[in-house]
């Protein structure tokens, strides 16, 4: 416990990141020493209930938890930090995952000193696979960098980076479930058009998209390689390449992703 009382962690922002570090966190270590603090009070309960936590207002998260983790949308963090400066001091460590939004912002509305971790986690936390990278604002020690890992590692890898950086991780990790996705629904489409029951094409094309990736993550192999080892001279797969590359999908998926990096700039500049 620290010298001011307070321990634990606080997760302020029940949305779905803030829901999928909590499904985490407590499956991991169990509800104690975690509250969170949701503005719907509807929401609040039923997280609450849900997890066994404990519910509670801003100050009253500020004053039990020394660990705030601001799980809210980049739009609403400059409100949110107003009403949370007058319970913060020193002896926090205020975890930030709003997307695009830069320590020093957070750190230029908090009193001087608090020290301030920026992450961007993903959704596959809810099933203890998240991919997080974090890097230290201006305050924030190698102890306040540690204390961050260990606090994502419950629910996924974790990786250091430099803060400028973070928006490029923005729009491959954080944003990435979301192409794979819906990459995922069209193979599907594909499957249903070719005759395939809905059930069965999900099927095939889920275990086919977790062992490629457990492939690539074991083999140490380029991906080109793999893709390669299935690319048959005259046969199917070099036929599905030609179309991919035809239709430039290549092309789409890089531009698709420098947007979601400009869109993580954008957020980090914009306040109100």
């Amino acid at each position: 416990m620290t010298a001011s009382g307070r321990r634990g962690l606080a997760i302020v922002g029940g949305g779905k990141m803030g829901e999928a570090l909590l499904s985490g966190l407590v499956r991991r270590g169990g509800p104690d020493g975690i509250v969170v603090c949701e503005r719907s009070a509807e929401r609040a309960a039923e997280l609450a209930e849900r997890y066994g936590v404990a519910a509670v207002d801003l100050a009253g998260a500020a004053g039990r938890a020394r660990v705030l983790l601001l799980a809210v949308k980049p739009q609403d963090i400059d409100g949110l930090l107003g009403r949370l400066t007058e319970h913060v001091d020193t002896d926090h460590l205020v975890v930030s995952i709003a997307a695009g939004v830069p320590t020093g912002r957070i750190e230029a509305a908090l009193p001087d000193g608090v020290p301030v971790v920026r992450v961007m986690p993903n959704t596959p936390a809810l099933v203890d696979e998240g991919m997080s990278v974090l890097s230290p604002g201006a305050h924030a020690a190698e102890e306040h960098l540690d204390e961050a890992e260990a606090l994502l590692a419950a629910v996924g890898q974790v990786r250091r980076v430099p803060e400028s950086q973070q928006d490029a991780a923005t729009a491959l990790s954080g944003s990435g479930p979301a192409y794979f996705f819906y990459l995922v629904e069209a193979m599907v489409d594909a499957g249903i058009l070719l005759g395939l029951p809905r059930a069965l094409a999900v099927d095939l094309i889920v275990q086919t998209a977790l062992g490629s990736a457990v492939m690539m993550r074991d083999s140490g192999e380029h991906p080109v390689q793999l893709r390669e080892a299935v690319t048959s001279p005259g046969g199917t797969t070099i036929a599905a390449i030609r179309e991919l590359e035809r239709h430039g999908v290549r092309a789409a998926l890089i531009a698709a992703i420098e947007a979601a990096h400009d869109r993580s700039v954008e957020l980090g500049g914009s306040r109100g």
